[in-house]
């Protein structure tokens, strides 16, 4: 081997080497876990977490309705060992819920959803009032209604009626629950109530806090509230932090802040002698068809009823990190079998670094799509997507392949077909992008999507539908400063997006400027 040849074999296995060095690091800093104080033990229970008994693939929009008794049975079991209570939310198909709570020593904070139907209303609070007087040994208070305000489903008058009737026919205290500024708009239910039950989300707030201000926030709203209404109690009847799902301005949802914001709540909430409920109990898939990907992870255990180290232990933001690892070394190793024996300093240098960095952004693509689809047609999107990345990578890795037999034939399909890459990544960013100018709150961000179509068309560009193209460059282009304007200039995720759809726009004006040969 000539002094000449061996530089481009000694660069590759550099490359090889960084590259790998990459992924493996990218992975297990996405996934290292971090200690923090434990709020829970076997000899330490947390007071109250809000219960729905759903199993991953229910939901309460499910027609008929059925709640099976063994889930709940387990799930309560489960939760025995963290908590002294539960809460509920509606009272239908939770017949046997009393019970089972006696058998595991729990007590029920049990609520009737009331809505703009007064008939779904009645039966509700009839069956509240029975269970109340029938279990008011595990039975500690009833709740009339969530959120019922801030749905705007009735008024605070007939709220007010309600709970005057359930407090006449029970013996428990009785409360109405709802968003803390609800309470200062409809100070009637103050007065009509035992005791307020006030909801407490920093990251839902209009001015959503960073998880180092939202337990400051929290405390400043407990204090008002406590000094506003005594002599009456306030229960935070909600609080919490999402584990997956988009940053609102500062505020990023993960596991690890999710864990940092329970156990500081916990910890400052006993500190000071306050009366809580967390939300909640397990994950809710079900709520990520109206809240986006966010409204499914508020779970202090998995739809799977697995730990998510929230509340003690060990916390990883990505607890599967190693097998995405796997996944990657194989997106790593097969983009280096695409590209064969490299000749060049500049092909050896390029190619394991390009297959590191698509083994990267493809594995947070995949992990994005596990936390945000949520129907078929979302999953076909996905895959789209996906296919799209590997092919764009094929390409380049054959473009920088010395090319012969089945590589120069794989080169070419994808060479006379590149413009139609190109311009199925620039259709899909266009579409992505409208919608987060135009429907943001309840959709992420997918960057990762679009780093390796945009870089790799950037620094190779290819002949492309030029009027269509040139339409797809314009709307990405100038949804940008929107996006970033709506999101506000602090958060992460949004600037990462205008980074790549810059790189996209880059992308495809380099690609308008190629002459069609």
């Amino acid at each position: 081997m000539s002094a000449k040849s061996r530089f481009p074999f000694f660069a590759y296995l550099f490359a090889c080497a960084l590259g790998l060095f990459a992924l493996g690091g990218f992975w297990y800093g996405l996934g290292k876990p971090l200690v923090l104080p434990d709020v829970a033990s076997a000899s330490h229970k947390l007071q109250c977490a809000s219960y729905t008994p759903f199993d991953k693939d229910q939901s309460p929009f499910d027609q008929p309705f059925k709640l099976r008794p063994e889930r709940m049975d387990a799930d309560l079991a489960l939760l025995a060992t963290r908590f002294e209570c539960i809460r509920t939310y509606s009272m239908t198909g939770l017949e046997a819920l009393p019970d089972l709570a006696r058998k595991h020593g729990l007590k029920l904070m049990i609520g009737a959803w009331v809505n703009s139907n007064p008939v779904d209303t009645g039966k509700e609070v009839d069956l509240l009032i029975a269970s109340a007087n029938a279990n008011t040994d595990v039975v500690t208070s009833v709740i009339v209604g969530n959120e019922t305000l801030l749905r705007k489903e009735v008024t605070g008058a007939q709220l007010a009626a309600l709970i005057n009737k359930v407090k006449s026919q029970v013996k428990q205290p009785v409360t109405y629950a709802d968003v803390w500024e609800f309470w200062l708009r409809h100070p009637e239910i103050a007065s009509a109530v035992d005791f307020l039950t006030i909801h407490l989300l920093p990251y839902w707030e209009d001015d959503p806090s960073n998880i180092d201000a939202a337990l400051h926030h929290v405390a400043e709203v407990r204090q008002v509230f406590g000094n506003k209404f005594a002599p009456k109690d306030v229960m935070i009847g909600e609080t919490g932090w999402p584990s997956e799902g988009r940053q609102r301005e500062t505020a990023v949802p993960s596991r690890v802040n999710e864990a940092k914001f329970i156990r500081g709540f916990v910890a400052m909430a006993e500190q000071q002698g306050w009366h809580y409920n967390l939300i909640e109990a397990f994950d809710q898939p079900w709520k990520r068809a109206s809240e986006g990907a966010v409204g499914g992870y508020w779970g202090l255990y998995d739809a799977d009823r697995r730990d998510k180290g929230v509340l003690a232990g060990p916390v990883s933001n990505v607890p599967y990190w190693s097998q995405w690892l796997v996944v990657g070394s194989v997106i790593f190793l097969a983009t280096l079998v695409l590209g064969g024996r490299v000749r060049t300093t500049r092909a050896a240098l390029i190619l394991p670094l390009l297959g590191a960095l698509a083994a990267c952004s493809i594995g947070v693509w995949g992990d994005l799509a596990q936390v945000t689809t949520r129907f078929t047609s979302e999953w076909l999107w996905v895959g789209l997507l996906t296919g799209l990345n590997l092919l764009v990578l094929a390409h380049a890795a054959l473009a920088l392949s010395p090319r012969s037999g089945w590589r120069e034939r794989g080169f070419n399909a994808l060479e006379r077909r590149a413009g139609w890459l190109v311009a199925a990544a620039g259709f899909a960013a266009a579409v992505l992008m409208l919608e987060l100018v135009f429907d943001p709150r309840y959709r992420s961000f997918p960057s990762a999507a679009f780093i390796v179509p945009a870089l790799v068309y950037l620094c190779r560009p290819v002949s492309v539908p030029r009027r269509e193209i040139a339409l797809l460059t314009f709307i990405i282009g100038a949804g940008i400063a929107p996006q970033l304007f709506q999101e506000g200039l602090h958060n992460q995720q949004a600037w990462g997006w205008a980074l790549v759809s810059g790189l996209m726009v880059a992308a495809l004006w380099r690609c308008l400027r190629v002459r069609k040969v």
